[in-house]
């Protein structure tokens, strides 16, 4: 993805219909207020009516924020930076991840707006029901916590100052965006980067 200029100021238009523009846009708290009952609900459905232990709803839990990280590493590396050649792909990549990297302090698209992200959220649980039976209850809400943490982070990466114990992740998304955009597509986290030694170096 290249630009003219990485823009600090301003905001894309992606659709010329406002209803399509507007449904580009969201907010932190609007992602929380879908989710956060969703993995209650999940949560109690799973242990009330389910039969599954609470002990291993906790493991399940845990182990759907870990997938989440490497999906989460994933989906930045080779499908938000995927080289494309027709106009039509380019528009594609451009409207799911390029308009980011052009105006990186937009904080109306640090979010997946809700209707793409009910529609992704939607099929990725019914494959994860598929393949995991009601597992899938304890599993996926762990997932999704994980999505909400990474949304939070790259928010906050982006809106605010870095508190001390997180400046690394800071910096790596920093240099990711305005340095090395090949380095750095962990956001939450930098396990993956390191795991695949794609950790911006210090001097870029």
């Amino acid at each position: 993805m290249e630009f003219e200029k990485i823009k600090n100021k301003g905001q894309a238009r992606l659709f010329r219909n406002d209803m399509l523009e507007m449904m580009t846009k969201t907010h932190p708290i609007v992602i929380y207020s879908m989710y956060f009952p969703v993995i209650v609900f999940m949560l109690y459905y799973g242990v009330a009516y389910k039969g599954l232990a609470a002990w291993y709803e906790v493991l399940l839990f845990i182990t759907g924020v870990l997938f989440w990280t490497i999906f989460e590493y994933i989906m930045h590396r080779y499908l938000f930076h995927m080289i494309v050649e027709t106009e039509r792909g380019k528009k594609f990549i451009y409207t799911m991840h390029g308009v980011h990297h052009e105006y990186p302090r937009d904080k109306e698209r640090l979010f997946m707006p809700p209707v793409p992200s009910l529609i992704a959220s939607s099929i990725i649980f019914l494959l994860m029901q598929a393949l995991m039976g009601w597992t899938a209850l304890s599993f996926f809400p762990g997932f999704l916590f994980g999505y909400i943490m990474y949304g939070s982070m790259h928010f906050a990466i982006h809106a605010f100052a870095p508190p001390r114990f997180l400046k690394a992740l800071w910096r790596n998304h920093h240099l990711h965006h305005y340095k090395a955009p090949d380095k750095g597509f962990g956001v939450s986290s930098v396990l993956w980067d390191i795991v695949f030694r794609t950790v911006p170096k210090r001097e870029e």
